[in-house]
């Protein structure tokens, strides 16, 4: 009975880890969430604007 259950341990970790990589390597789902696309855009372009003039170059005082 104690080789059964030696023989248990390892088969369970191997379906778990079947499990888990099978989760792990599935296509995730698209967000589909028009509004939230949209914000990040606004964004974007708000950033592209606030470092459009800005200088590469340090002020000298």
């Amino acid at each position: 009975m104690a080789a059964l259950a030696w023989l248990i341990i390892p088969v369970i970790a191997a379906v778990l880890a079947m499990v888990w990589a099978g989760w792990a390597a599935r296509t995730p789902r698209a967000t589909g969430d028009p509004a939230s696309l949209a914000e990040h855009q606004r964004f974007r372009a708000a950033m592209e604007r606030s470092t459009a003039g800005a200088s590469t170059e340090p002020t000298r005082r």
